[in-house]
């Protein structure tokens, strides 16, 4: 299995744990946005310190060296890195809260925050990333699925909540492109430990300055908190920085916007909803979309040149 593969599987799963979990994101939505995030993170900090030990361990009995920063060079990157990564998901996370919180329809709300699929390539190419017209055409394709999926209605009036979470959408892209330059510099499962530990400090100082957190609100939201807190956030972000190592964050972007369409199958599947054939076709082109942007780009053949007469 090639490093692109086995990276896309990961980033896939990681689809799969988001799209389920927005379920119980929005079960938690009584809660203070910053009082939710903070239970969350902190919840994700306690899942993810045995797991640097136990990644450690498995890397002593494989003979490979640990991802401990060895040099102070090393120790201040992986602080940088987990201070840049936790800042930005603490605001994108936070306004995805505030979005929900507002009360927006649920499809228009998935459709807003997957627009990081588009947003990732435009702003890459101020990075010097041109991308190709493949590339380009998966992110339309992908667009275009997302509407029919999530859009049942259009897009209706212009809403307070709508604005939000496209600035939610912007803040996750600059994120995902975060991870994507620090990610292979650092040991991933100690960068989501740290970017954690970043997003739980500043969301537990903004949740007591501007909320009123009680320990009723954490008893009554437990079940979402700890689905969210260990899946959504300790298990699938983690995934997200090792699976996008050496990938093109655009590329990225496309998989993970999967959430969407296992958040619509999961409900048909599990919640027993109705799955609509307009649904079904924006599942098959985001599905589409995510093939194309990883199949090989197409060989132009070399032109001979003609002699000359």
């Amino acid at each position: 299995m090639t490093n692109q593969t086995k990276n896309s599987m990961l980033l896939m799963l990681c689809a799969l744990i988001w799209g389920t979990a927005f379920v119980a994101q929005s079960a938690g939505s009584g809660m203070g946005a910053f009082s939710f995030l903070a239970g969350r993170s902190w919840m994700a900090v306690l899942v993810l310190i045995p797991t640097v030990k136990a990644f450690d361990a498995l890397h002593h009995r494989q003979g490979r060296p640990d991802g401990k920063p060895k040099t102070a060079a090393e120790r201040k990157l992986l602080l940088k890195a987990g201070l840049v990564c936790g800042t930005l998901l603490f605001v994108a996370s936070a306004a995805q809260q505030f979005g929900l919180t507002l009360n927006p329809s649920t499809a228009k709300a998935g459709f807003l925050t997957a627009m990081y699929v588009v947003l990732v390539p435009i702003f890459g190419l101020a990075l010097g990333r041109r991308g190709s017209p493949q590339l380009w055409g998966s992110v339309a394709i992908a667009v275009c699925g997302l509407y029919l999926l999530c859009m049942q209605n259009g897009f209706g009036g212009v809403e307070r909540s709508d604005m939000v979470l496209l600035l939610c959408a912007v803040l996750f892209s600059f994120q995902i492109m975060a991870v994507n330059h620090y990610g292979p510099q650092v040991d991933g499962v100690r960068l989501s430990l740290r970017q954690f530990f970043v997003v739980a400090v500043e969301s537990s100082v903004a949740a007591l300055l501007l909320e009123h957190p009680a320990p009723a609100e954490f008893a009554v939201n437990a079940v979402p908190l700890l689905y969210c807190g260990v899946m959504s956030s300790g298990v699938a972000y983690t995934l997200q920085i090792l699976g996008q190592r050496d990938m093109n964050p655009a590329v990225g972007s496309l998989i993970m916007c999967l959430e969407s369409v296992f958040s619509a199958l999961g409900g048909w599947v599990l919640l027993h909803q109705s799955l609509s054939p307009r649904e079904g076709v924006g599942c098959v082109l985001i599905f589409a979309a995510v093939v194309l942007a990883q199949l090989p780009a197409p060989q132009r053949a070399p032109q001979r040149a003609e002699r000359a007469s």
